[in-house]
């Protein structure tokens, strides 16, 4: 006597192919619809127009002689000015962007401690890649670096950084 379809082994394994592909695109979408990719970014042509016309502030940290040592221990980041004409007690724009998350991009802006140390504390330790930034308060100058958080030694943030 032949045993009932549903305990052999060939059905179940013709049935287990197509739900597998069925779990496996509803998984996929819902991955998409978390993150949204903002890989290319819609007026991509404007801003390659802006990043021309900032390559100046860069000539300009250059002419100051700006240098920063960058370091990122755990929650906490800081940098230290190496060389430049700073002001003392200026605030700066420090900006962060992710390559790939852009949900997770902030700026801030950070000032000097009695040391002339620039200190910003994060809600929860930053790693991986990311672009760092940093702008003087009133837009004369910029520095940018790609960095791997955390740093195991101080970064150098300097003028041919981009």
């Amino acid at each position: 006597m032949t045993r009932p379809w549903y305990r052999q082994f060939w059905p179940w394994f013709i049935i287990a192919l197509p739900t597998a592909a069925v779990v496996g695109s509803i998984a996929t979408a819902i991955i998409a619809s978390k993150d949204g990719v903002n890989l290319v970014a819609e007026d991509y042509y404007k801003q390659g127009k802006e990043i021309n016309q900032d390559l100046s502030k860069f000539d300009r940290a250059e002419a100051l002689n700006i240098r920063f040592a960058l370091e990122v221990n755990g929650q906490e980041l800081t940098l230290k000015p190496l060389s430049g004409d700073i002001p003392p007690g200026q605030a700066l724009y420090l900006s962060l962007f992710h390559p790939t998350l852009a949900g997770q991009d902030s700026e801030h802006l950070i000032t000097a401690d009695g040391s002339g140390t620039y200190r910003f504390h994060f809600e929860r330790p930053l790693t991986g890649k990311w672009h760092l930034r940093v702008d003087a308060f009133n837009h004369e100058w910029r520095l940018q670096e790609t960095v791997q958080l955390p740093t195991q030694a101080p970064v150098e943030l300097d003028p041919k950084g981009r």
